[in-house]
């Protein structure tokens, strides 16, 4: 009784059954169908000395011996990989040899406090070794600690009842060597949940039996029926006591281990890292010649084009500059663009180097290429300081195309958000890339500079950008008010200050000078987005009347999109809508083609998705703003997933109409604007000045133009994780978008109509693969998802009449869905055991009804395209 820690007796061998399990599987899958394997032996257990002055500082001895290797569960002989083989040949016999080799521990009051054992030993039967000496570790009496042992320095809570003690780690406050990263965005992570027991049983104040076990559970946060999970088991029984070798008569413990062996030596108790190494892997090339046909442009909106950029990258991060720069330069122009989109993605040293080398910003005829560059590098999933001094290097040297510059500048504005979003705000070059964005947009003179660094904070989103963002928003015009405004509408309502709404109600309220619609929309979108007061809100419904003609119904539009889709601040507009003078006939039977609407596409248990249209036009007409955005988002987190924009300005004079209040000096111009996964993208421009606008009509084929086309890695997810029994395991999770999005713009002054189309192709792929690697043997399981679908967005406008008649058109095609789980075990031999189940289903296509009007706008529509032909004669 006079111990805290377990105490042995003298001249005894103690004499235990050890085993070691591993499970893999599905998260709700039960252990008995598991991969996995067991390692089973005996565990002789003796004292060799104990220090004359403390009874609690004890040597012991710890011996395995008789290992044997099995499958985890029963399995008939024809699918097991241990079938005939002995354990000398599944483990080796040298490495056999090293595991059962004696380990020394020397316990002071139940703790661990140094681990002897050969200096040479390999990693893996070390870390066996490891598992097993850290299961002798416990304190007599309840209560907390901070332990070390084989998973790394850890939080411990010991809760002891009589001869039971039960020892829970919390293996999240474990301080060890952490390797791996998450993806950006919380949607499109991983969730993870790790628990570790161990129930003690004493019986004459030693062991009589040791339970352990150890849990990992690893779920895809969009999908979370998507996951896995890997149980880790030990177990320590006594069989018998025996008599046993006397202790070492000796003052040190030094000269105890000493005498034993000289070449015993303290090795920390915590695991060592150790992967096994491939030994038929494909090199680079190789593996790149077996996926090259699926990454022609033609097939991007093919899922196997997003699994071969997945395995793609898989295989970059392991490989050296060089073997990277071999696959670039021996490629031809038709898939390079995919090599840089995969390259980049890879976000290695290795990588980001041999695109340096390659990419070569002097030289203007691969701009398509520079521009591949740069997007991979906005999309990075983990990006790092590295890769912003780069480009900020980049900027300042010379850049041959201007849009290339804009488009760096803009990616900037993108790595800036992303890197302060994991606490980086203040590493040396995001300071400098901030710096460098604010004091050359002070210093612009030309309108194009200033939109580019606009746009530039609208992607970093940075709290001190707000002033100057109020600034170009109340005080410029055109194109420049508008990047500045759709910038202030991206921040979280939180950062919006009350100079921010003041100076929002000046601009729509037009206090100090008179401003465009667009901009103007924008202000009051930011106002009833951002927890609006009642006189706000009123003030804002008063004002539906006095308007420009279609700004009225957008604005009408907008409030009762606000109620019809429960937005947040829905309930101060119903009380303001109470009083009469803001609610009535008058102000709400305004006449218009102009629309906003939100729908939901998916609402799923664990991620829901939403749409939101919404179309301007001019007073004559003509198109001004029509905005498709996509937002998915979870109970803790939102994706910007996609935006698309086609701005208009300045046509009226074409069908000789009077432009609207504010417009009057605005120049033609039609441009598309996108954002993609929280990443302003530059925007394209259709036609700018009305001489070009002419030439593009007379000229226009109506054909798509091409905005975004390439391959995206979404969800990047790695962690090593050290299991308790010895073995190391892993856990990835990629997931690729192959996009493809056109968009284009027909015009017709015969038949006074116009027709813009939208169409977003996409295939998705996600892999994850979790496995334990024993060195000896491997298992895992891996899980995919696959699904294509398109997406198209089709208006068309007929201004023959006011007012004019415009039908919108989303539609989602039949899209193919599956899924597959695979589980595997296999030796270094190249013997393996997998086991496959899959699922394919077809999800059946949609035309999303958007509101009412617009469907009795389009049978208008159609109706009289059919009435036009048939009375041509």
């Amino acid at each position: 009784g006079h111990t805290t820690g377990p105490s042995l007796s003298n001249d005894k061998l103690y004499k235990f059954a050890y085993t070691a399990e591993v499970y893999v599987d599905r998260v709700k899958a039960s252990l008995q169908r598991s991969a996995g394997y067991r390692l089973s032996s005996g565990v002789d257990v003796n004292l060799l000395w104990r220090n004359p002055d403390n009874d609690d500082d004890q040597l012991i001895k710890v011996t395995i011996r008789d290992v044997q290797v099995e499958n985890v569960n029963e399995r008939p002989a024809a699918k097991t990989i241990f079938k005939g083989k002995n354990t000398e040949k599944i483990i080796g016999k040298e490495y056999l040899k090293a595991l059962q080799r004696p380990i020394i521990l020397e316990l002071v009051r139940g703790k661990v406090k140094t681990f002897y054992s050969y200096q040479n030993e390999p990693g893996f039967t070390q870390n066996i070794k490891r598992g097993l000496a850290s299961l002798f570790q416990l304190q007599l009496h309840s209560g907390d600690a901070r332990e070390v042992d084989i998973s790394g320095k850890c939080n411990t809570t010991y809760n002891v009842r009589q001869d039971q003690v039960t020892k829970v780690k919390a293996l999240d406050s474990c301080e060890t060597e952490n390797q791996g990263f998450t993806s950006h965005n919380k949607i499109l992570d991983v969730s993870t949940k790790a628990t570790s027991a161990t129930i003690y049983v004493l019986e004459d104040s030693f062991i009589k039996s040791i339970k352990a076990e150890e849990n990992y559970v690893f779920l895809l946060n969009f999908r979370r029926k998507t996951g896995a999970k890997i149980v880790s088991k030990q177990r320590l029984e006594l069989k018998s006591v025996q008599a046993g070798p006397g202790l070492i008569a000796a003052k040190q413990v030094a000269s105890v281990v000493k005498s034993l062996d000289s070449s015993y030596v303290a090795v920390p108790l915590v695991a060592e890292p150790v992967k096994s190494e491939c030994k038929k892997c494909p090199s680079l090339s190789e593996h790149w010649q077996t996926i090259r046909e699926h990454m022609y442009p033609e097939k991007l909106s093919k899922a196997e084009a997003a699994r071969s950029f997945l395995s793609f990258i898989q295989n970059l991060r392991k490989a050296s500059k060089e073997e990277i720069l071999q696959v670039i330069r021996s490629e031809k122009t038709e898939v390079l663009p995919q090599v840089v989109d995969a390259v980049t993605s890879a976000q290695t040293p290795a990588s980001l180097e041999a695109m340096l080398e390659f990419i070569d910003f002097k030289d203007a005829s691969t701009s398509a290429l520079q521009e591949r560059f740069l997007y991979a590098c906005g999309f990075a999933s983990h990006p790092s300081e590295m890769l912003l001094k780069s480009l900020t290097a980049q900027f300042k040297g010379d850049i041959a195309n201007e849009e290339i510059r804009e488009t760096l500048v803009i990616v900037m504005g993108a790595l800036i958000r992303k890197l302060c979003d994991r606490e980086g705000c203040k590493l040396p070059a995001v300071t400098e890339a901030k710096r460098l964005i604010l004091s050359r947009l002070e210093k612009a003179k030309k309108g194009e500079n200033v939109r580019m660094y606009l746009l530039a904070l609208k992607n970093a989103l940075l709290p001190e950008a707000i002033p100057v963002l109020l600034k170009y928003a109340e005080s410029e015009e055109g194109h420049i008010s508008n990047v500045a405004a759709t910038a202030l509408q991206r921040y979280d309502p939180s950062f919006l200050t009350k100079e921010v709404k003041k100076t929002m109600n000046r601009i729509y309220h037009q206090n100090r000078k008179v401003h465009e619609k667009t901009v103007r929309t924008t202000a009051a979108a930011i106002i009833l987005n951002s927890n609006p007061s009642y006189m706000e809100v009123k003030n804002i419904l008063l004002s539906i009347g006095e308007l420009p003609l279609e700004m009225n119904k957008y604005m009408l539009s907008m409030i009762q999109d606000i109620l019809h889709f429960e937005m947040p601040s829905s309930k101060i507009v119903r009380r303001v809508l109470k009083d009469m003078r803001s609610h009535n006939y008058d102000r709400f039977s305004k006449m218009g083609s102009s629309s906003a609407y939100s729908g939901y596409i998916t609402r799923g248990p664990d991620v829901s998705s939403t749409y939101s249209l919404d179309i301007l036009y001019s007073g004559s007409g003509i198109l001004r703003r029509s905005n498709l955005n996509i937002h998915i988002f979870d109970r803790n987190a939102e994706l910007h997933a996609s935006q698309v924009v086609i701005e208009a300005q300045g046509l009226e004079s074409i069908i000789a109409a009077t432009p609207d209040e504010g417009e009057e000096n605005l120049d033609s111009f039609a441009g598309m604007s996108a954002i993609l996964f929280d990443v302003q993208l530059r925007p394209v421009t259709f036609f700018e000045g009305y001489g070009d606008l002419m030439s593009k009509m007379f000229s226009a084929t109506g054909d798509p133009i091409n905005v975004v086309r390439g391959l995206i890695l979404l969800t990047d997810y790695s962690q090593e994780i050290q299991l308790q029994s010895g073995p190391r395991a892993s856990a990835e999770f990629l997931g690729g978008l192959a996009i493809d999005i056109s968009g284009g713009m027909e015009f017709s002054l015969w038949y006074r109509e116009s027709k813009t189309n939208v169409k977003n192709r996409v295939a998705m792929f996600t892999v994850g693969n979790t496995e334990v690697d024993s060195f000896f043997v491997k298992t895992g399981i891996e899980t995919t998802l696959e699904v294509e679908t398109t997406l198209d967005f089709i208006s068309t406008v007929q201004f023959s009449q006011y007012p004019f008649l415009v039908c919108l058109q989303m539609d989602r095609v039949e899209s193919p869905f599956r899924r597959y789980v695979t589980k595997y075990e296999s030796l270094p031999s190249g013997r393996r055991y997998t086991a496959r189940r899959g699922k394919a289903e077809l999800l059946a296509g949609n035309e999303y009804p958007l509101h009412q009007e617009n469907s009795n706008m389009c049978r208008k529509v159609f109706g009289a395209k059919s009435d036009s032909s048939s009375n041509w004669f």
